[in-house]
């Protein structure tokens, strides 16, 4: 008899708790939901959360807020959100790379970061390359055979090992077998001074970071990163325009812990993508040369193996780690 009844016992707490999980998805949310950006202040991370942040709230019915939690590269405030718990509540704003190939650069995290849930891109961008005032080229095929000519003397800033403007620079040396030196950063304000200050000839950034210094001359913006030739530059020529398949840009997105409910990442993608169509909210992520989205979990993942895809071999290559 009690054989039977204990695994009739255990069914039920399964019934139960599936039950309550339900439950919580239907009421969810019902209190406040935190946004946390690795990152410091002021940034395009943090930006683009605090303006989808202030649309959502009305929608939600609750206080959405943005933490930011910056350290070892955006790892500290990743862990604290891989290790909260699965409800909801607490949510991760980060780019493409965190959630691609993180466990790539960094081989000794204490969690995975691919075992995060989507929720959603918010808006993507292109890196753009740019060139100190005074270096003698005005596009990628000229730097490629300046580079050639002159092996080893370019050297080229990022904004630390691993980011996005690293691995850019990469992807085209190791295309021609170029020579050039590596300066990492402790981010792009650093890198970007250096640059003006013409100790750096190149940096691989976003148009956010360098546009003003091109409109006033101090830069030279020589390639896109992006599909297309920007509207505001439509002369300078894509990477893959001279080096055909070769994209680089920097996407940033949500995602919650792993384990929670497919109810309340859809739920909190939907409230997204309505805020991401309102006018006034497309022209501010405009305005920070971004290009809103606003994607489904689903299409967020589909992002996310393209981007393994097109880095993992480059990290393999040049044998790139942070650690």
């Amino acid at each position: 008899m009690l054989n039977r009844i204990v695994p009739g016992i255990g069914a039920m707490v399964l019934l139960l708790a599936a039950a309550a999980t339900a439950w919580c998805s239907e009421s969810y949310p019902t209190r406040m939901i935190s946004i946390v950006v690795p990152f410091p202040p002021g940034g395009t991370a943090d930006l683009l959360p605090r303006l989808v942040a202030e649309k959502i709230r009305p929608m939600l019915g609750q206080t959405v807020i943005v933490e930011n939690k910056p350290g070892a590269s955006g790892n500290i405030g990743l862990e604290s959100v891989a290790r909260s718990a699965p409800d909801g509540y607490t949510l991760l704003n980060a780019p493409q790379l965190t959630f691609s190939v993180n466990h790539l650069l960094n081989p000794n995290l204490r969690f995975d970061p691919r075992t995060l849930e989507p929720v959603s891109v918010l808006a993507s961008y292109p890196t753009v390359i740019y060139a100190r005032a005074t270096l003698p080229v005005n596009s990628l095929p000229e730097l490629i055979a300046y580079a050639k000519a002159n092996p080893g003397k370019l050297n080229y800033a990022s904004q630390g090992r691993g980011q996005i403007g690293h691995l850019t620079m990469e992807a085209i040396r190791l295309r021609d077998d170029l020579k050039m030196v590596h300066v990492p950063y402790r981010g792009s304000t650093p890198a970007m001074n250096d640059l003006l200050a013409g100790q750096a000839d190149l940096l691989a950034d976003n148009l956010l970071a360098g546009m003003q210094h091109v409109q006033s001359g101090a830069l030279k913006l020589i390639a896109v990163g992006g599909k297309e030739r920007l509207k505001a530059y439509p002369n300078v020529a894509t990477i893959a325009e001279t080096l055909p398949g070769l994209y680089s840009e920097t996407w940033m997105a949500i995602a919650a812990p792993a384990g929670t409910p497919k109810q309340i990442t859809h739920k909190l993608s939907e409230m997204i993508a309505q805020a991401l169509q309102l006018p006034d909210l497309r022209g501010r992520i405009s305005e920070l040369q971004a290009e809103p989205l606003g994607s489904t979990p689903e299409q967020m993942a589909t992002m996310i193996r393209e981007s393994y895809e097109r880095w993992a071999p480059v990290i393999a290559k040049a044998n790139i780690t942070t650690d």
